[in-house]
């Protein structure tokens, strides 16, 4: 089973990739690992990437494809796919169809984590952890128990995530659709997407995703 996984940041997708891994065995292929990792391998297309990136210009579509290229050479032909991040536009979606097939594979599913912008920026804007263990808190959905003190650590210091504020949240949901937008038909077209509520608890999310995968 091979699926894209969207949703915007805050949507959930890193929380529900990581259960599809667990639950069915599935690899993420996410382009910044997948990245930094061939860099730090010092494999042929890292290298290339780091000359790229070190001259400060982006990484191509070549490149990319190189490095789903050869993760998908290196999984078993058993093991599904969860593309991440990718493809962003409709000529990598084209690229991604070929680099499939040439390794006997074709796209099951494109699942897209719905979400509500203000519900999402509550979300987002909500969030803080404990400066001394890292604890996660929420201000409304997850408070300590008393005000001001971690529950595991019972320090007194908190901090915040400096982009974790109303602006940049609803400026990366407009460059989320801006970005995704373009790929989306040509996969409407074939009849494999989903769209998931991104909002409920992970729990139900999770379960909804199994449900498409069974189809």
């Amino acid at each position: 089973m091979n699926i894209i996984l969207l949703g915007p940041p805050g949507a959930g997708k890193g929380t529900q990739s990581a259960g599809l891994v667990e639950r069915h065995g599935m690899k993420q292929l996410s382009t910044g690992d997948m990245l930094r990792a061939a860099v730090k391998a010092q494999t042929p297309v890292g290298v290339e990437a780091k000359a790229v990136m070190d001259r400060g210009e982006l990484v191509s579509d070549e490149i990319v494809s190189k490095l789903i290229d050869d993760n998908l050479a290196d999984m078993p032909d058993d093991q599904g796919a969860i593309f991440d991040g990718y493809p962003r536009t409709e000529a990598q979606g084209q690229q991604l169809d070929g680099i499939l097939a040439r390794h006997g594979r074709s796209l099951d599913h494109v699942i897209e984590l719905e979400v509500d912008v203000d519900a999402l920026v509550e979300r987002i804007t909500g969030r803080f952890s404990c400066a001394k263990c890292g604890a996660l808190y929420h201000d409304t959905a997850n408070p300590p128990s008393k005000e001001g003190v971690c529950d595991v650590c019972f320090a007194t210091e908190f901090k915040r995530r400096p982009d974790d504020n109303e602006e940049t949240v609803r400026t990366r949901m407009d460059e989320y659709r801006a970005k995704t937008a373009p790929i989306l038909p040509g996969y409407e077209a074939r009849g494999i997407v989903t769209r998931v509520d991104g909002m409920a608890d992970i729990e139900v999310v999770a379960k909804a995703i199994d449900a498409v995968l069974a189809g």
